[in-house]
């Protein structure tokens, strides 16, 4: 029972450092750092998902941990052994299906054209409204990229 709140615990933590991908937000690290801006138009936008490359696995394991624990609280001798393992697996999928949920933010991909004649298309978290046609500054820094209406 220790173990599974430990193991509830650290997935809640992790949960808390998810990464962003918002323009309105700078790590520290990026912070205090001159920045290239270059200005154009937005030319398009289209509606994306933005999803983390992997999980932590803390989702299947703290929910594997807490199946297991409520399926052995139900029947008795070898039946206690399947609904501890039943539940265990259940909780897994459903502590892992959780976890990607979690991960996943809805964005878009702008596409942009620059008054020094290119274009470029970024994939950012949809928080700042962004439309055809509007004024943008295109901040890049470090090999990160995100757009802000001017």
């Amino acid at each position: 029972m220790a173990v599974g709140l430990g193991l509830l615990a650290a997935a809640v933590l992790a949960g808390c450092a998810n990464p962003h991908a918002s323009s309105r937000v700078y790590t520290f690290e990026q912070t205090q750092r001159a920045q290239t801006v270059v200005l154009g138009h937005v030319t398009g936008v289209r509606p994306i998902v933005i999803q983390a490359s992997s999980t932590s696995g803390l989702g299947a394991a703290a929910g594997g941990v807490l199946g297991g624990v409520a399926g052995s609280a139900i029947g008795g001798g070898s039946g206690r052994r399947l609904t501890t393992v039943g539940g265990a697996i259940g909780g897994a999928m459903v502590g892992n299906a959780a976890e990607n949920a979690r991960s996943t933010r809805q964005g878009v991909e702008i596409t942009l054209q620059l008054d020094n004649g290119g274009t470029r298309v970024v994939a950012q978290e949809a928080d700042v409204p962004v439309f055809v046609g509007q004024r943008v500054q295109v901040i890049t820094h470090g090999g990160v990229t995100r757009v802000a209406p001017l």
